[in-house]
């Protein structure tokens, strides 16, 4: 509906009043519509209009306010070439309908300015809504012109003149994902993490952790948020953040993200900072408290679910000679069966003659299990397991080569490979939860009586993607492998996410290695070759009796 008809109904909301203080007279006009069909002609409309509505007298505010009583998310897609238009596109879409944005993530191509899709998107939405934009490698989601759902990967090529130069091909590398998200009951806010004065090394971890508590604790009745989604930038080590991040905040609390892209953000007070190479932010957490001031209006729910990309290969090793710079690390290893230190080229040897050609150019890492003290702020140090995966490099007759640092003398490792039909397998059991969770909901919708709890009419109502860039259609030999578990047990329920360059999702080692000795104690939120499943539930508040 078009401003016009917002006028009409103005107009319709002043005739009435004016009828009512008449004290004798026939109330008519829009009265005679009654709620049931005022809802029915709001609930059409976008959401500018939407906004407009809600302002013109406290009874359309009241059915607004019901209207919007449940949360929702919106996404949409856009390939058009021009950034203006290609915003323009997604919000035109993700504001179709009503919606009160409480936050909005974006994700744009390489070919276009993050500087610039930000002040597009914060002159949409207004000071107060919390927005994260960030470069991310391909989007995930329902196009706004084909109304397809679709899963792009930007595209790199090698200039021919300049083997070294790498040029992003224009016409396939401009497009934008737009998330908006309305969560009654919980409050968005974006807490950037600091590098301190020695560099991007030096990162400001307790003041991270303090701000994130401190925000937490200022709407509800813990220090620990609902969830967090974590961007961090790619020249930063995402891995001590993870371990700090685990360390400080409840099992409950929920943590997804993207590990390394660039990004800007402008938090809900108006402020915002430019990300670029050697800026002091190093990360941005979009964190989700639960509003201790607004009970009783029905609870969401967060499922964080995991499709695994990898398969572990070969014998256990345990470090025995440790170098490192500030990007690398060089090793050597030991195993039970062989007494000698193993160089680089011994422990590859061991592992392509356990790989036997099953799988032509694997990408390879090791996943090391460590075992260390975290502490932060005040609070007593305690003793805690990682595991996480650092890429192969190579290896010669002295060291193996891994990128990333961190490994101490002793620590125990093994190889992984990238394997499509461990992905494929994994993905099928996402599909099989994702469909135990909508079983649950039909049953317990079906059976709903007005007797039943809120809790018997859970929903779901949105899901959040980040898969790995080693993903997609080159890597399954087949599109839309990674929407499926989702798009086929929740059809038309907004979808859509990114493909990331260090996916993150808080879990356990015992997603990868399944029965291994303490495998559930020992944390994994850091993979390689994954898609990370955010999927979002509702259940109302009971039905007044």
């Amino acid at each position: 509906m078009e401003a016009q008809s917002i006028r009409s109904l103005r107009r319709m909301a002043k005739s009435k009043e004016e009828t009512q203080r008449g004290s004798h007279g026939d109330i008519s006009g829009i009265d005679d519509l009654g709620d049931d069909l005022m809802q029915n002609i709001l609930g059409r409309l976008p959401a500018s209009s939407f906004a407009s509505a809600a302002c013109v007298s406290r009874s359309w505010n009241s059915l607004c306010s019901s209207l919007l009583s449940s949360p929702r998310l919106s996404s949409a897609v856009s390939f058009n070439p021009s950034l203006e238009n290609a915003v323009n596109e997604v919000f035109e879409k993700v504001l179709s309908e009503p919606i009160r944005p409480h936050f909005a993530l974006a994700s744009i191509g390489p070919s276009f300015s993050l500087q610039a899709a930000l002040q597009l998107i914060d002159k949409k939405l207004g000071s107060r809504i919390p927005v994260i934009v960030n470069v991310s490698e391909g989007v995930i989601g329902r196009d706004v012109k084909t109304d397809q759902f679709v899963e792009v990967q930007w595209e790199v090529t090698m200039e021919e003149e300049d083997l070294g130069a790498v040029s992003m091909v224009e016409n396939v590398n401009r497009g934008i994902i737009l998330t908006v998200g309305f969560l009654p009951g919980l409050k968005a806010h974006i807490i950037p993490l600091f590098s301190g004065d020695k560099g991007p090394g030096s990162l400001l971890l307790d003041e991270f952790v303090m701000d994130i508590r401190e925000s937490a604790s200022a709407v509800s009745h813990s220090t620990s948020p609902a969830g967090i989604i974590l961007l961090a930038d790619r020249e930063t080590d995402i891995k001590p953040i993870l371990q700090t991040i685990e360390c400080a905040f409840s099992e409950d609390t929920f943590i997804v993200g993207d590990g390394g892209s660039q990004f800007l953000y402008k938090s809900y007070n108006g402020n915002s900072i430019t990300w670029q190479p050697g800026s002091t932010c190093a990360a941005v957490a979009l964190l989700f408290a639960r509003d201790r001031n607004k009970p009783g209006i029905g609870e969401i729910k967060f499922h964080v679910m995991l499709s695994t990309g990898i398969s572990p290969l070969g014998n256990m090793y345990k470090a025995v000679s440790v170098k490192s710079n500030e990007n690398s690390t060089w090793l050597t290893a030991s195993r039970e069966t062989v007494r000698e230190h193993l160089d680089g080229q011994a422990i590859l040897e061991d592992i392509y003659e356990e790989l036997d050609d099953r799988i032509q150019y694997p990408a390879f890492y090791i996943g090391v299990t460590k075992r260390r003290r975290c502490s932060f702020v005040k609070e007593k140090a305690r003793w805690m397991q990682f595991h996480e995966f650092h890429e192969v490099l190579g290896g010669d007759e002295e060291y193996l080569f891994v990128n990333s640092v961190g490994i101490k003398t002793r620590d125990p490792f093994r190889f992984y490979i990238s394997d499509s039909r461990a992905a494929l397998s994994s993905c099928n059991r996402v599909f099989d939860m994702l469909k135990d969770l909508k079983l649950d909901c039909d049953s317990m919708n079906n059976h709903a009586s007005p007797s039943v709890t809120h809790c018997d009419k859970r929903q779901v109502f949105g899901g959040i993607i980040f898969s790995c860039c080693g993903r997609g259609d080159s890597f399954f030999g087949h599109p839309g492998i990674d929407s499926s578990p989702f798009l086929k047990n929740f059809p038309g329920v907004t979808f859509g996410g990114t493909y990331c360059a260090g996916e993150i999702g808080r879990g356990k080692l015992s997603l990868y290695d399944q029965g291994i000795e303490e495998g559930g104690s020992v944390k994994c939120s850091q993979h390689v070759y994954s898609a990370v499943y955010l999927v979002m539930s509702y259940c109302p508040p009971p039905l007044e009796q």
